[in-house]
């Protein structure tokens, strides 16, 4: 669940500041708030995970002096001040510095509202990207986000570490919900242009003009924000469900990637969630826009072809949301591993996830059973289990890795405790964790 933002409301008047304080508070956002600049200086750094909002007149530090040391701290901190009448030369210096908007008395609420949350949008957009970036400084790390130890996984990786170092325009294709965004993620995090900009574009989030002019511009004065393709100068512009493109939109951006030439300076990662046999992904494009994407393509396989990390990533799924609920994670039986391995998750990774957090809030109730969540999923679920699979020897021997690797964690590593809890001599453990690749090394702190 996304946290509210954090508004800090900076005015010497205390109505004032409790009123404004109230009235957003009652819009959901966190407000906290400051009879001095002096005080809030005290308090906002340089990553404040919120926005500012400032009365000009104030004794001691004015709002002028404030927002050039909010400025000086954090220039992407966005701060709307609050003038009095007369002062609008003032606010316009004021914007000059760099403030977000102004607002002057006596302002209409509705109006300081809709200013907060095109600041707060701003400001999430901001902290994202910082989030991001700390992420993409050592590829190492995102790439451990791609769990798992199956064939298909092992060969994604590869492909990641090759197209990574390539400079081409990539096309990610696959299922819903196997993880294309995180695939793109890698793509740019393990490249040449770690270090540059990584923009995110939703195409299905909006309609031909709002995504013409979010990729192309023009961009008004007041917009926060530059055209995609500018933004992304150097670095990769990711094109989500780019199938929902129009031809026009398509053409453009056929356009502008060939006004680039070669070597492209933007990076287009395009992400295409068709791969249904009667409609794919070169159906959904123009075909010279899908053939200067495809060059270079990666196909993210569908969690039914990952084998046993449906059940490493239940498990890890399940403990977050039981760390996050402050429960214990469900125990999963042999029947019930053996369910999870033969779904067919037409919903993939996400809809694994959504399974292991109502796993978890039943257990939590001590009622429910995963199968019967599994069924909730899928009305042909029972066809599914019964039906022959693997042999018995492979459900077998993915639920007992799963099992030493789940204990494992719990226990922090401890070899005794895990003996102690599994009963089995330490031979016979050492034997297994070697047989399935598990290192205790991988769970201590």
């Amino acid at each position: 669940m996304q946290k509210a933002m954090k508004i800090a409301i900076v005015d010497d008047e205390t109505d004032m500041r409790q009123s404004i304080s109230q009235w957003l508070a009652l819009s959901g956002y966190d407000t906290e708030t400051f009879a001095s600049a002096e005080d809030a200086l005290k308090k906002l750094g340089p990553d404040y995970p919120g926005i500012v909002i400032s009365d000009i007149k104030m004794p001691g530090m004015d709002g002028m002096q404030f927002l050039r040391k909010l400025m000086g701290s954090d220039s992407a901190l966005p701060v709307i001040m609050i003038t009095g009448h007369g002062d609008v030369p003032m606010a316009v210096e004021a914007m000059r510095i760099g403030a977000f908007d102004f607002l002057e008395k006596p302002f209409d609420p509705d109006r300081m509202n809709q200013l907060a949350k095109k600041a707060a949008n701003a400001r999430r957009l901001v902290m994202d990207n910082r989030q991001l970036r700390r992420e993409l400084s050592d590829g190492g790390e995102i790439m451990k986000k791609l769990i798992g130890t199956s064939p298909a996984v092992e060969r994604l990786r590869e492909d990641i570490l090759d197209l990574g170092q390539a400079d081409g325009h990539v096309l990610i294709d696959g299922e819903t919900g196997t993880g294309k965004t995180l695939v793109a993620h890698a793509l740019h995090a393990v490249g040449a242009r770690a270090g540059k900009r990584f923009v995110l574009v939703s195409c299905a989030a909006m309609d031909e003009a709002a995504l013409t002019k979010r990729l192309f511009g023009p961009m008004k004065p007041e917009d926060s924000q530059l055209p995609a393709m500018e933004e992304a100068r150097g670095g990769t512009l990711v094109l989500e469900d780019i199938e929902g493109m129009t031809d026009a939109v398509q053409g453009k951006l056929l356009n502008a990637i060939n006004e680039q030439g070669t070597p492209a300076e933007t990076r287009i990662v395009a992400i295409c969630n068709m791969q249904e046999a009667e409609r794919t992904c070169e159906d959904a494009m123009r075909s010279d826009l899908f053939y200067r994407l495809a060059a270079l393509r990666i196909t993210v396989p569908p969690l039914r072809q990952r084998g046993e990390d449906v059940l490493t990533l239940f498990t890890q799924f399940s403990e977050q949301f039981a760390e996050e609920y402050g429960c214990d994670a469900p125990k999963v039986a042999a029947q019930e591993a053996a369910q999870l391995l033969q779904a067919p998750w037409p919903g993939n990774v996400r809809q694994l996830i959504n399974v292991a957090e109502r796993a978890v809030l039943q257990s939590r109730r001590g009622s429910g059973t995963i199968a019967s969540l599994l069924m909730t999923e899928h009305d042909d679920m029972q066809a599914v289990v019964t039906t022959e699979g693997k042999p018995l020897k492979e459900y077998v021997e993915a639920f007992e890795r799963m099992l030493i690797d789940n204990t494992m964690r719990r226990h922090k590593g401890s070899i005794a405790s895990v003996m102690d809890e599994l009963c089995l001599p330490r031979r016979t453990l050492n034997e297994k964790m070697a047989k399935y690749g598990l290192q205790r090394s991988d769970y201590l702190n």
